[in-house]
C-alpha cells in the first residue's frame, strides 16, 4: 500500500533530530531504511534543498529549509509530488511552533518531542487523502519539482551508509534555498524603508565628505567617520531584515539599533539633538516594524 511510514525533523548543520513519529515498524527494511535515514540526516548541508533517496520497496524523501529539514520514509510507489506537499506542510507547522532560537539551542535528541502529534495528524491526513484534494497545493509543488527537481539518489549507496567520510558525493551543488515567506509590506513598512534609505544615504554622504577631510587634514575625525559609516551599514541591514526571514532576527535587530544609537550619540557636535533623535526615530519605527512583520500564516491549500 503506498503510504507515508515514518517522518522526522532535524537539524541541518549537524542532523540531531527534534522531533518524530512514534509509530513503528518491525520490518527489516524499514529498519535498514531507518539507519540510513539517520546517515543521511548528519549530511543535509553537503546536499541541495530537495532530494529523494529510491530504494526498491522504500523511498527517503528531505526537505531543508533555513535551520531545520523534515524526511520521510515513504513506499516507493508513493507520489513524489505528494510526499514533498507532506513535507513543505510539516516543515510550515513546525516553523509556526518553534523559533530559530530555540532550534539553534536545542542540545539534545528529541528536545520538540510534542511535535509528535502534529507529525501524526498531518501524516494521517496525507495517507488518507488524494491528490484532488489538494489540487492546488500539488500544482504547486508539482511546478517548483519541474523548476528545481530534488537531487537523486541511491538508497542502497554504500557512502550513504559509512556518513560520506570521503566527503561527499562529486558533483552535488550545496544550495539551500529557504522557503519561508512573510507577511505583506505594510504601509507603515514602506514608510520605514523610506526613511531608513534616507538616512543611510545621509549618513553615507556625510560620512564620504567627512573622510575625504580626515585623510587629508585631520586624522583625528576618523573615528566620526566610522560613526557616520556604520549607521549607514545599519540601514542597509535593517531594510534586509524587514523585507527577508533571516535566523536570529531579534538579536541582529537590537544589535543594529543600539548600533545607531551609540554612533549617534558619539556624533553629538556634528549633529544636533534634533537631527540625533530623527535618525534614532527612525531606526526605532524600522526595529519595530521588523519585529512585527512575521512568517505569513500557513497557507490554506497546503493541506490540513
Amino acid at each position: 500500500m503506498s503510504m507515508i511510514l515514518f517522518a522526522c525533523v532535524v537539524r541541518v548543520r549537524d542532523g540531531l533530530p527534534l522531533s518524530a513519529s512514534t509509530d513503528f515498524h518491525f520490518n527489516q527494511d524499514f529498519l535498514e531504511c531507518r539507519k540510513r535515514l539517520k546517515a543521511l540526516s548528519s549530511i543535509l548541508a553537503q546536499y541541495p534543498s530537495r532530494g529523494t533517496a529510491k530504494g526498491r520497496d522504500l523511498s527517503i524523501h528531505f526537505l531543508s529549509s533555513g535551520d531545520i529539514a523534515c524526511m520521510a520514509i515513504c513506499s516507493s510507489s508513493y507520489s513524489t509530488i505528494m510526499a514533498f506537499c507532506f513535507l513543505e506542510e510539516l516543515q510550515w507547522e513546525f516553523a509556526a511552533s518553534y523559533d530559530t532560537t530555540s532550534i539553534g539551542l536545542a542540545s539534545r535528541p528529541y528536545a520538540f518531542l510534542e511535535f509528535d502529534n502534529i507529525i501524526q495528524k498531518v501524516k494521517c491526513h496525507f495517507n488518507c487523502a488524494s491528490g484532488s484534494q489538494m489540487k492546488a497545493n500539488w500544482e504547486k509543488v508539482e511546478e517548483e519539482l519541474k523548476f528545481r527537481p530534488p537531487v537523486q539518489l541511491k538508497l542502497e549507496d554504500t557512502e550513504l551508509m559509512n556518513g560520506m567520510t570521503n566527503g561527499g558525493h562529486a558533483g552535488v551543488h550545496v544550495e539551500v534555498v529557504p522557503t519561508y515567506r512573510m507577511q505583506r509590506v505594510t504601509p507603515l513598512g514602506i514608510l520605514s524603508l523610506v526613511l531608513n534609505i534616507m538616512c543611510g544615504a545621509l549618513n553615507l554622504i556625510r560620512g564620504v565628505h567627512l573622510a575625504e577631510y580626515s585623510f587629508q587634514e585631520d586624522r583625528e575625525g576618523i573615528g566620526n567617520v566610522i560613526s557616520f559609516f556604520l549607521p549607514f551599514l545599519a540601514c542597509v541591514f535593517q531594510c534586509y531584515l524587514y523585507l527577508f526571514y533571516s535566523s536570529a532576527r531579534k538579536v541582529k535587530t537590537f544589535v543594529l539599533f543600539f548600533s545607531v544609537c551609540l554612533c549617534n550619540i558619539y556624533l553629538y557636535g556634528l549633529r544636533n539633538l534634533w537631527q540625533i533623535a530623527f535618525h534614532i526615530g527612525v531606526a526605532s519605527l524600522s526595529s519595530y516594524q521588523i519585529l512585527t512583520r512575521q512568517l505569513m500564516e500557513k497557507q490554506p491549500d497546503c493541506g490540513v
